[in-house]
């Protein structure tokens, strides 16, 4: 596993994205599996877990089930291990944002993990006006001041929220969505992030799992799960769902991706390398509901890069077959 550095601390450049293991995808919450797909992360090399507290139905489940695997590793394994929540949808959104409710979200946070102090925060696609406004920046830094977490970041939907963003001071990180079929942040806002030497932090990699090759008309997904009750955006902003892409087309979509990745890649992987070959990428962090998917996903990190040939077929097939089917902010 190959590591990046994220404000001047190494992380693993694949780390686990930990919205399934909180349940609330249709299936009920098992805290067993959870400990099973972190534990195959980590001993696949894994040592980045994004989780946040609103994931799990509401309950932060996600969060206590990372609080517990963080407690069953020797304080020489934790002090490898990089935890990154987020803040600002569980009870705040859209008009909560104060700052006593921000430093009562930090203290929740703290506890269900376990830690004194944060690794990293990150404002949790908070709207756009309250982004502008920054007062939400001033009680991060006062937080990170006052010892409660170590960095802060934010993560966004749209390119223009990663821009507003960027102008503030002490920002550790952005999280963003950027895949084979989302590739509008290459035009601004990457090369503007690593400029000012802010991580990028990708979730959706895999775009809800249209990149896997494993989808068809005929999957079929459980009532909670948000590939079914999200699909045009009636949750939350649709671009969480599929990359924003209509189910069908989306489907049409991956199969003529997939015919650019190279023979004999697994899918998926090869999804994973393509945005780890930018340089601007941080971390990567696909979920996963299986051991062994954790384990086929770390092992990204050890393909040799796609080349230009590859690289240069998926723009021009993003440009001419994608971009005009995306919904909703971006």
């Amino acid at each position: 596993m190959h590591h990046r550095t994220l404000n001047e601390t190494p992380v693993t450049e694949v780390g686990l994205g930990c919205w399934q293991i909180g349940g609330g995808w249709g299936r009920p919450w098992d805290d067993a599996t959870a400990q099973q797909i972190m534990r195959a992360a980590y001993g696949a090399g894994v040592r980045f877990f994004d989780t946040a507290d609103v994931y799990g139905d509401g309950d932060a489940e996600s969060e206590r089930s990372v609080g517990r695997f963080l407690s069953g590793l020797t304080a020489e394994q934790r002090s490898s291990v990089f935890v990154a929540t987020k803040l600002g949808r569980n009870g705040i959104y859209p008009d909560g944002y104060t700052r006593d409710s921000l430093r009562a979200a930090t203290d929740a946070s703290r506890e269900r993990l376990g830690v004194d102090n944060l690794d990293l925060t990150q404002l949790h696609c908070v709207p756009h006006d309250e982004l502008k406004k920054g007062d939400v920046f001033d009680w991060l830094r006062e937080q990170r001041d006052a010892g409660l977490i170590a960095r802060f970041g934010a993560s966004v939907e749209s390119c223009e929220e990663g821009l507003t963003c960027l102008k503030q001071e002490g920002l550790s990180s952005l999280q963003v969505i950027f895949n084979v079929f989302r590739q509008k942040p290459l035009d601004e806002l990457l090369p503007q992030a690593n400029e000012k030497g802010v991580s990028v932090i990708v979730r959706l990699p895999l775009a809800s799992g249209l990149l896997t090759g494993k989808l068809t008309r005929e999957t079929a997904f459980a009532d909670g799960d948000h590939r079914h009750f999200n699909r045009d955006g009636a949750a939350f902003n649709v671009g969480e769902t599929f990359a924003g892409l209509p189910y069908a087309k989306g489907l049409e979509l991956s199969e003529a991706a997939l015919t650019h990745f190279p023979a004999g890649v697994a899918a998926p992987q090869a999804a994973l390398r393509w945005i780890l070959d930018h340089d601007a990428v941080t971390v990567v962090i696909p979920g996963a509901s299986s051991p062994g998917q954790a384990q086929s996903n770390a092992a990204a990190s050890d393909l040799a890069p796609l080349g230009k040939t590859v690289h240069a077929g998926l723009a021009t097939f993003y440009r001419d077959q994608v971009h005009a089917h995306i919904r909703g902010p971006y």
